[in-house]
């Protein structure tokens, strides 16, 4: 089993744990309905990406109940 040579000074651990930090998301505000979401995502509220409709809504859907 592995066992450290000497002890970590805090300021060495320190200095490793520098980019551990969380980092705030940067929104964007979608072209269609003016939301914020994640840059390079599908609007979580209208579906569009790059004003393209890639998910449809499920009120937006007509389904058939004869079909079930």
């Amino acid at each position: 089993m592995a066992v450290p040579k000497s002890k970590i000074t805090r300021s060495r651990g320190g200095q490793r744990r520098s980019h551990d930090a969380l980092v705030a998301g940067n929104p964007a505000e979608c072209n269609n309905c003016g939301e914020l979401k994640r840059p390079h995502h599908v609007c979580g509220a209208c579906g569009h990406y790059d004003d393209r409709e890639i998910v449809a809504k499920a009120d937006d859907i007509d389904y058939d109940e004869d079909a079930a």
